[in-house]
């Protein structure tokens, strides 16, 4: 069976762009979930790792190899088991495949580790650029933070996070409610902390 995994990191994206290439008789896999979460980590991810392993799929398409994650290190680990699997993925941007004939295509992993490598520095570049900005901004004065070793009360918590409290409240789990608040799981923490002291 042919397979199309898509990923978009909040619900407010469209997946349209990713869709537009789907061919008729694929099984659609579709995540909403940072990059930044590893491949088998994931709801659909972790489900398509599973229909593989039954030997449900045997061909991925991705619209681009950033939909797999962000990580060079997750992305090659996860196009290895792939080729374990004798699973050929496709993609779409690129027009190549990581097998021929059955055979690992040695020109795939070639181009798909530069990209990952570049993906990954483009990350780390842009926390980099951030924490700049944050000095930059604390040595004029104009930082917003939390002054350190200042507590928020449960209020202020509640009304600061009121998108981490209604995913919470309406069941999703501490990664995906950090994933679509755009928080820090360690911080959903905190205020689910605060809603069980409430209860």
């Amino acid at each position: 069976m042919k397979a199309r995994y898509n990923r978009i990191s909040t619900p407010n994206q469209k997946l349209e762009r990713q869709l537009a290439k789907q061919c008729k008789g694929e099984h659609l896999y579709n995540d909403v979930v940072s990059g930044s979460i590893a491949f088998s980590e994931r709801e659909q991810g972790s489900k398509l790792i599973e229909a593989i392993k039954d030997g449900k799929v045997n061909y991925i398409s991705v619209s681009s190899i950033d939909r797999l994650g962000r990580s060079t290190l997750d992305i090659l680990s996860t196009i290895e088991f792939f080729n374990k699997n004798k699973v050929t993925l496709k993609v779409d941007n690129l027009g190549i495949e990581s097998m021929t004939n059955g055979k690992v295509n040695q020109v795939f992993n070639l181009i798909i580790s530069v990209m990952s490598n570049v993906a990954t520095m483009e990350r780390e570049t842009l926390l980099e650029r951030q924490k700049e900005g944050i000095a930059i901004a604390k040595a004029n004065g104009t930082y917003k933070g939390r002054v350190k070793g200042s507590k928020e009360t449960d209020k202020q918590v509640l009304a600061k996070y009121k998108e981490v409290v209604k995913h919470l409240n309406r069941g999703q789990s501490i990664r995906n409610t950090a994933t679509l608040s755009k928080v820090s799981p360690s911080t959903v923490q905190k205020v689910k902390k605060v809603l069980l002291n409430l209860v």
